[in-house]
């Protein structure tokens, strides 16, 4: 997949963008992720990408021009599925990131300072945030969704199933998890873990995957989508909450 990402800080992406799971997706040819200088494109004389907002206000908004040259060198054909970080956009989730994964290409989009003339705004096919909160800039909400799209990828995770076996992948928090050795500070890992029956083992990962949304975040429990016996524990512990 080649993503674009267009930012008037390009030297905050160096780092996250070239070490631990996407570096290794960047070297094996999975990722192409190319960083475009906004500010490059800029056609006033100190290469300014920021104005006053028209009709006053605090702040400073970015400018339509540099934004619209750097589109039309880096994606003149619109290619790309073309995304603004933006606190007012989509908020991301499993289903979107999956989405966006099966795209070939992508660009995103980085604001900063008050925010950007509307005009760029318009050239954009989707608006996304990741979360009810206001931030300084796109670039970190821009890493943030490149890291869980790409997880999505084929190739990108050493394991197939490792997308697929985490926190929201199937509406659930995950199960807790443990490793060696067995028995650490008086802490014993559980029975369940140890005895090598992997449908007891499923069942205690999906019980407590259950017990952990319920406990954390209720909001995401949809019931449709549990078995007979996955809503009988679930009333079991609403169960426990009421005598507690």
């Amino acid at each position: 997949m080649r993503i674009d990402i267009l930012t008037v800080f390009p030297e905050m992406f160096a780092g996250p963008m070239d070490t631990s799971i996407l570096g290794r997706a960047k070297d094996k040819g999975i990722l192409d992720i190319r960083l475009h200088n906004i500010r490059d494109y800029s056609e006033s004389k100190h290469k300014n990408t920021d104005d006053y907002p028209f009709g006053g206000g605090a702040g400073m908004v970015m400018m339509a021009q540099p934004i619209f040259s750097c589109l039309e060198d880096v994606d003149p054909d619109h290619e790309a599925l073309r995304i603004a970080m933006a606190p007012r956009g989509k908020t991301l989730s499993v289903p979107i990131a999956r989405e966006l994964a099966a795209k070939d290409r992508l660009l995103f989009l980085c604001g900063h300072y008050e925010g950007i003339d509307e005009r760029a705004m318009e050239q954009m096919d989707m608006e996304l945030s990741i979360g009810d909160y206001v931030l300084t800039g796109g670039e970190l909400p821009a890493m943030v969704i490149i890291d869980c799209v790409s997880r999505f990828i084929p190739g990108v995770l050493g394991s197939a199933e490792s997308a697929e076996d985490e926190s929201f992948s199937d509406g659930l928090l995950e199960y807790p998890q443990y490793t060696r050795p067995a028995m650490f500070r008086d802490m014993a890992v559980p029975e369940v873990l140890l005895n090598g029956n992997h449908a007891l083992i499923a069942k205690w990962r999906r019980e407590r995957s259950i017990e952990a949304t319920y406990k954390t975040r209720p909001e995401l429990i949809d019931e449709k989508k549990l078995g007979k016996k996955e809503k009988i524990f679930l009333q079991s512990l609403k169960n426990q909450d009421k005598q507690a």
